[in-house]
């Protein structure tokens, strides 16, 4: 196997050791230190390459001087160079060649996906033919330049990448999986219940071609949506949930759909497509009901099929259930509710109420549709959870339908932080 870097590079970078009792962890495939596993460090700086060493086991990484992770492992074998990231580029790039040539008529997926890829802290997003790099900790910053070099070489047709620019104080974000803080004690009270606003500032930058114009296109299943990927959450759309979109259609014909956590209506478009009676959308973000109205103008669905409130989801479903208003299915996909391990609990008492209030709005023999992105919450919790929310509520709920996350979020077998999305479809019905 040819060297990624020189001999006299390899030997002079900075090493760091670690507990041997991290030996299997990091044997098996796990990609981050932690700080509290690592004593030292001081002189060195975020994005410099470093050698971990744990008893006889030896790896690299990029050190990190904010994140609670203070390494993330990239190569048993050598430094990282150019070659060896333009590699991990292109080894995701063949990965989704069934995407892009099976799934008809869809032109936005997930190119990389950090460590499911072997590029821990860095995600690129493809809207059409923009790609859209986001990093998760300030030491990724120094890679960012040699990946998008190498997409370039990937795919000819690409005419732009640029970086999504994050506070640094946001760098590790929602749907970016956190470690375990030094405390983990239960927060006092249940997070806010949040929605999904346009944010205000553009912080696209380019890096290579051009920017991606703002009234962009794509294609999601033969349905048409505006991607905001100068001011819209994340990257602009939520790709995560694009096969879970259309799970929805194939059930939504003949009903009365309530979307909760709407943002710009993603499955709310389906369930019309998919011959819904009445779709109510609902979030409290500002321009969201604008943005949705759109996107039904687009592709030409009926719009008086379709009313969209601004308003709490967690209000409203509460003002309908003392109204006794129902409807046949209801859809939750809220945004995330803890960012640390420390707020998990706080969010398992959020989720259970939430999904009590639905199940008591759902006609029974209905369908609840709930869904989480709290990588702090594993699927047995939330499993769990829904379980606690059908006794609240008095009623039965059977799931008939549970996945994760589509094909181009690829999650390592050690590496269970990096299963984040929980997606029920569950029936609710009477106590026995």
């Amino acid at each position: 196997m040819r060297p990624y870097r020189d001999q006299h590079d390899i030997m002079n970078i900075p090493e760091i050791t670690i507990d041997s009792s991290l030996r299997a962890r990091l044997q098996q495939g796990h990609p981050w230190v932690y700080r509290n596993h690592v004593s030292g460090g001081e002189h060195l700086r975020s994005g410099q390459w470093v050698r971990v060493r744990c008893g006889g086991w030896i790896a690299y990484g990029l050190w990190d001087t904010r994140s609670a992770i203070a390494v993330r492992l990239f190569s048993r074998q050598a430094v990282p160079d150019a070659d060896w990231i333009g590699e991990r580029v292109w080894e995701a790039w063949e990965s989704r060649a069934a995407i892009r040539n099976s799934i008809p008529n869809t032109s936005a997926y997930r190119w990389i996906y950090g460590e499911g890829d072997g590029l821990p802290g860095l995600v690129v997003d493809r809207y059409g033919d923009y790609a859209v790099i986001h990093t998760y900790a300030e030491s990724v910053q120094a890679i960012v330049s040699q990946v998008a070099t190498a997409m370039r070489g990937c795919d000819p047709e690409l005419r732009g990448v640029s970086i999504h620019q994050r506070p640094q104080d946001d760098e590790e974000g929602d749907d970016s999986p956190s470690p375990p803080p030094a405390s983990r004690s239960p927060a006092s009270r249940l997070p806010p219940p949040a929605s999904r606003p346009l944010p205000p500032a553009s912080r696209l930058l380019p890096l290579w071609g051009d920017l991606p114009p703002d009234d962009l296109v794509i294609q999601e299943h033969g349905l048409y949506f505006r991607a905001n990927l100068r001011q819209g959450q994340k990257t602009g759309l939520f790709l995560d949930q694009r096969e879970n979109r259309q799970a929805i259609e194939s059930l939504a014909s003949g009903l009365t759909v309530l979307n909760c956590f709407a943002y710009t209506g993603g499955f709310s478009l389906y369930a019309l497509r998919g011959g819904a009676d009445v779709v109510t959308s609902v979030d409290s973000g500002r321009g969201l009901a604008e943005a949705t109205a759109d996107n039904i103008a687009l592709n030409r669905l009926d719009a008086r099929r379709h009313s969209f409130i601004t308003e709490d989801c967690f209000s409203l479903l509460d003002g309908y259930v003392k109204t006794g208003q129902h409807f046949q299915m209801v859809i939750l996909d809220p945004p995330s509710f803890a960012r640390t391990k420390g707020s998990a609990y706080a969010a398992q008492r959020a989720y259970a109420r939430l999904n009590t209030l639905a199940m008591r709005c759902v006609e029974p023999g209905g369908l609840l549709v709930t869904s989480s992105c709290t990588s702090q919450i594993a699927p047995e919790a939330f499993r769990s959870m829904l379980g606690e929310a059908a006794v609240a509520a008095q009623r039965r709920a059977q799931i008939i339908h549970e996945v994760g996350q589509p094909a181009d979020h690829p999650v390592p077998v050690a590496f269970p932080e990096g299963r984040y999305l929980k997606f029920i479809i569950a029936r609710v019905l009477p106590v026995l």
